[in-house]
């Protein structure tokens, strides 16, 4: 006797999954072309071909609508970056610039994702913790990553580290919200340079610091 039921070779939990992703994927089109307001549940049924009771099988609320779509994306995105890192000459510049245009360029490339995971955000409360939350994850990957970089030792107990990881992810978080609000007259490519800069200018100068003591 088998646990589930088959249609066409795709168990149960997969097309509960497929349509997880539909409806996630027709709340972004919603959120980033027609608002926050226009993301009901009617709404993201119908753009999403499907009944009303498999809103209620995936979701209990649009705010867990909106939890789900900003965590797909965050996880997109450090996919994106420790990729780059990865895949990047060994050189702390050539790592940071690969780093920065691809998260850069995911954020960008579809304007909608970066409706969602820079101005969406902040729409709720949940969201809002979420998002500082979220922001200490990407601050600690950099901050590892910068260890690694410049050969330090994660042993180093020095919260400038941190300080300093916050500190660019948060700059660069309010940095790219202007950008896309068109109070930055810079190209994209532009954006990506100065902002590697800023990332190796401090990462060098940290690491001066640190191996000097």
């Amino acid at each position: 006797m088998t646990g589930q039921r088959t249609y066409g070779g795709i168990s149960a939990a997969e097309r509960r999954t497929q349509r997880r992703t539909a409806l996630l994927d027709a709340a972004l089109d919603i959120l980033g072309t027609q608002g926050l307001d226009k993301l009901t549940v009617s709404a993201l049924c119908s753009a999403a071909g499907l009944n009303e009771r498999y809103y209620y099988e995936n979701f209990d609320s649009r705010e867990a609508v909106l939890s789900a779509l900003f965590d797909t994306i965050a996880e997109e995105l450090a996919t994106v970056l420790i990729t780059a890192v990865q895949t990047a000459p060994a050189a702390p510049r050539a790592k940071a610039h690969a780093a920065i245009t691809a998260g850069i360029e995911l954020l960008t490339e579809d304007p909608r994702k970066a409706h969602v995971a820079l101005i969406v955000s902040s729409a709720t409360p949940e969201l809002r913790t979420r998002t500082i939350h979220t922001t200490k994850v990407f601050a600690n990957l950099v901050a590892a990553e910068g260890i690694d970089f410049y050969g330090l030792t994660e042993a180093d107990p020095d919260p400038v580290i941190t300080f300093r990881a916050t500190y660019l992810v948060g700059g660069l978080i309010q940095t790219l919200t202007s950008w896309l609000h068109g109070d930055l007259p810079l190209t994209r490519a532009e954006l990506i340079e100065h902002t590697t800069d800023v990332f190796v200018l401090l990462g060098e100068d940290l690491a001066t610091r640190l191996r000097a003591e």
